[in-house]
């Protein structure tokens, strides 16, 4: 969970990098944030995206006077907290309002009177814990093959958690697809991904990452980044969306508040 505050000037088409995770988006500033989902299409307000969201590089951010919390779920438990299962959000987006009707509204009304950061992200916190209690929980097996592949960093194969699980692939394909959307192979993927570029962005060199992160070689790695972010591993180093993790999402203390001014 983050704060992010734009004060001006305003943010100017902030590519969205994919990441493994439900991105869910409550605005509660002056004006509402904009995004744009690479098709031409424009999505205003408050948000929910799925995993890979922004994969190719075309979904863009725009705003000006923009205040919100950014929350990212798991996809284990992004059904639960949403009452919507994340098979219907890969790599999508959807409204909130459409979600969650005129609660996400009375959301956004407690956000904007609370005064402070902290007591935002506490109110916030106190909310999902609510709403994931109130729901059962993802299919223990598919949990389990998840966080598998997210402690391995993406590097594990598909076929030994198969047989771990005593599944075939195929069952494994598809209980894992319908429960989170995304089959395991390109959840292995995105995750490898999103910690390779990560590496990057700390500057770590090209061919360090791409030995350590379980890709074949430094073209291997270069046709992932390009294809999730639609821009190659030397100009990828200076995306605001990367570069704002380190506040944005710390391994440890309060959630944050950045800003993009």
């Amino acid at each position: 969970m983050a704060g992010f505050r734009v004060p001006g000037p305003p943010l100017n088409g902030l590519r969205v990098v994919p990441h493994p995770a439900v991105m869910l988006i409550l605005e509660f500033g002056p004006s509402q944030p904009t995004l744009e989902d690479g098709a031409g299409r424009r999505h205003r307000g408050s948000l929910v995206a799925g995993p890979g969201f922004g994969s190719g590089g075309g979904v863009r951010a725009w705003g000006e006077q923009v205040e919100c919390v950014q929350v990212r779920l798991s996809p284990v438990v992004a059904g639960a907290v949403l009452g919507d299962s994340p098979a219907d959000l890969a790599g999508s987006l959807v409204s909130l309002d459409d979600l969650w009707g005129r609660e996400a509204s009375r959301i956004r009304e407690r956000l904007s009177d609370i005064p402070s950061w902290e007591k935002r992200f506490a109110f916030m916190d106190a909310l999902l814990a609510r709403r994931l209690e109130a729901r059962s929980p993802v299919d223990p097996a598919v949990a389990w093959a998840w966080n598998r592949i997210v402690v391995s960093r993406g590097v594990v194969r598909v076929d030994h958690l198969a047989a771990e699980l005593g599944w075939s692939r195929k069952r494994l394909w598809s209980r894992f697809h319908s429960h989170l959307g995304i089959p395991p192979k390109y959840a292995a993927k995105l995750v490898r991904f999103d910690h390779a570029v990560h590496r990057l962005v700390a500057g770590e060199g090209v061919a360090r990452v791409a030995a350590d992160g379980g890709y074949c070689d430094q073209s291997h790695l270069h046709r992932d980044v390009v294809e999730f972010t639609g821009t190659t591993p030397a100009t990828v180093l200076s995306e605001p969306f990367l570069t704002v993790d380190d506040r944005a999402w710390p391994t440890v203390g309060h959630p944050p508040e950045p800003n993009f001014s």
